[in-house]
């Protein structure tokens, strides 16, 4: 069976599949006369869920640390705790009701208390129990889990979406590959896909039920083809290119240690887009010559609570000491839209992706925003740190945020506490509207970067995890490319450089347009770094900037995409 889908992280990948499944949990109230049975249910399903948390803790410990092993024992003690467990029992034993009826009951109780507590920490402890009460329920229900912390052999995951969470927990080194039916290029599971180096198709539609467990696939995340149970003849086939591919990857390596310099002598910088500390090693790898953006948002995303102070100070500090010097964009915190943190309550919208999120949460509530900027203020002292506002859309917005910077500042200076006085602040251009007043704000800021994924489905209204209208998101719309050519401009009138670390820049075939509207820094995923630099070494600036004015003369994206496809076919 050959599928079709977005080609989404380079790379072939042959394996047998694991199917996620995304089994909605239905917690019906049934009367039990069987009371013993019920009880049996639950206890089964506690000392499993147990036996699990114990195995994630020691995982976690030994290949993290102490610190991030703590969360699973909070778990734990959720479970050990005789009134919690203890409860459930009563109102199976007195109700006669159904095992998971008397604990999602239990657990709605509990949360509630702990929700409503003036105490931060104790309000953040309703977080664990939702999670760990989750597990539970969902063995009493026989839902299969899953724990992608542990994974016994290789796989090839199958899933609806990935979420970010299953991406932070999973073990990189059992997965080979990821295949969804949703998502598309700049979907959250393609970035990780690329940042992690594995391939993966997504936008595949209903491969979760043409899928398997245990059946045999092989992919093509360049091609985005998949088949399913192939022949022996299909197996040699692609075992053969992912030889050709690995030599193709080899012979990047002679790269390393090069500049990123057009033949007539134009250097760019070369960066890396990164969400955990972790991804440094990806990014000296593939010899990055920076980070053009640090994604804060999934410390938040791995943790069941607020990252504190002292947490989020050593991760920027392992980010910047792990770069030597090089220089490193951190962008402020940005949750909302498709991002959720499940201890943090978030109003449902009716346009979430326009709504209450990224700067505009910050300085909404500037007590986790000052956190956030203190912590990263304290690490500017250990490397090259460019701090960066996402979603900014007005003059006001940025004005207000570099406040809570100098408010911030003041305070450490009363404090004692150290932080460089070279620190660089930027903004990302995403919104069409700060990219129509660029000229305004590039006298306020140091740098731009502008964010491709959301700046196209502004620009064209256009949801990008929507699959009935992905056709109309299209990174060569000529609006979007005349909008990304005035902010060049006008950050260098003013004397500013501009980086993207929207997808677009490590497009192949973006990449030469790009260079010809000028962009002074491309930050990808690590693994198109080398890639990229192979083609800006092959061509010249000057050529570039014809090439530009050529692609600014068509009409549609087809016929950009078209001379694109032409010009890269034809070097």
């Amino acid at each position: 069976m050959v599928i079709k889908g977005i080609g989404a992280s380079p790379g072939i990948a042959i394996g047998k599949i694991l199917v996620l499944e995304n089994t909605e949990m239905i917690i019906e109230k049934r009367e039990n006369s069987d009371v013993e049975k019920e009880l049996v249910k639950l206890s089964d399903a506690v000392e499993i869920s147990k036996a699990e948390l114990q195995n994630v803790k020691e995982k976690v410990k030994n290949e993290l640390g102490e610190e991030e092993s703590e969360i699973f024992g909070a778990h734990l003690l959720v479970l050990d705790d005789p009134e919690f467990i203890g409860e459930a029992e009563n109102k199976i034993k007195n109700e006669s009701v159904n095992a998971e009826y008397a604990l999602d009951s239990v657990k709605e109780m509990f949360v509630s208390i702990f929700e409503s507590m003036d105490n931060d920490y104790m309000r953040e402890r309703a977080a664990d129990i939702k999670d760990v009460t989750n597990r539970v329920l969902r063995h009493i229900l026989g839902i299969k889990v899953v724990d992608l912390s542990s994974l016994d052999e290789e796989v090839i995951l199958v899933a609806n979406d990935l979420t970010p969470s299953d991406t932070a927990v999973m073990d990189k080194s059992k997965v080979l590959g990821f295949l969804t039916n949703i998502g598309g290029r700049t979907s959250h599971t393609a970035i990780m896909a690329r940042t992690l180096e594995i391939a993966a198709i997504v936008g595949l539609n209903d491969i979760t039920e043409k899928a398997n467990d245990g059946e045999f696939v092989i992919f093509d995340g360049d091609k985005g083809e998949v088949i399913i149970n192939p022949t022996q003849l299909e197996i040699d086939l692609y075992t053969e290119k992912k030889k050709a591919f690995e030599i193709d990857k080899k012979s990047l390596e002679l790269l390393k240690g090069k500049q990123s310099i057009t033949i007539d002598g134009r250097v760019v910088e070369l960066a890396g887009n990164i969400g955990t500390p972790n991804d440094v090693e990806g990014l000296i790898k593939n010899d990055a010559e920076g980070v053009g953006l640090y994604r804060t948002e999934f410390l938040y995303m791995d943790s069941n609570e607020l990252p504190s102070e002292e947490v989020q100070f050593e991760a920027y500090r392992a980010v910047l000491e792990g770069m030597n010097g090089k220089p490193i964009v951190i962008r402020t915190l940005d949750i909302g839209g498709d991002k959720k943190l499940s201890y943090f309550e978030m109003d449902e919208e009716m346009n979430p992706f326009l709504g209450y999120r990224a700067i505009r949460l910050c300085l909404d509530r500037t007590d986790i925003f000052k956190t956030q900027l203190r912590a990263l203020y304290r690490a500017s002292m250990f490397g090259k740190l460019r701090i960066m506002f996402p979603m900014i859309s007005s003059l006001e917005e940025l004005l207000s945020a570099k406040k809570v910077c100098e408010d911030v500042k003041h305070e450490l200076e009363k404090e004692g506490v150290a932080y460089s006085d070279d620190v660089e602040i930027g903004m990302m251009i995403e919104i069409p509207s700060a990219a129509v007043i660029s000229d305004i704000l590039a006298k306020h800021v140091d740098f731009f970067s502008i964010g491709t994924n959301d700046l196209i489905q502004y620009t064209c209204a256009v949801d990008r995890m929507n699959q009935k209208i992905s056709y109309l998101y299209n990174q060569f719309n000529p609006a979007v490319l005349r909008l990304i050519r005035l902010v060049i401009k006008n950050a260098h009138a003013e004397g500013k450089w501009v980086g993207m670390c929207g997808e677009s820049a490590g497009d192949q075939k973006m990449i030469p347009i790009l260079l010809g509207f000028g962009l002074d820094e491309f930050s990808m995923s690590p693994i198109s770094i080398l890639r990229a630099r192979r083609l800006i070494n092959s061509v010249s600036k000057s050529d570039m900037e014809k090439l530009s004015e050529d692609i600014l003369a068509l009409s549609t994206a087809e016929e950009i995409e078209s001379y694109m496809d032409n010009f890269i076919a034809n070097r």
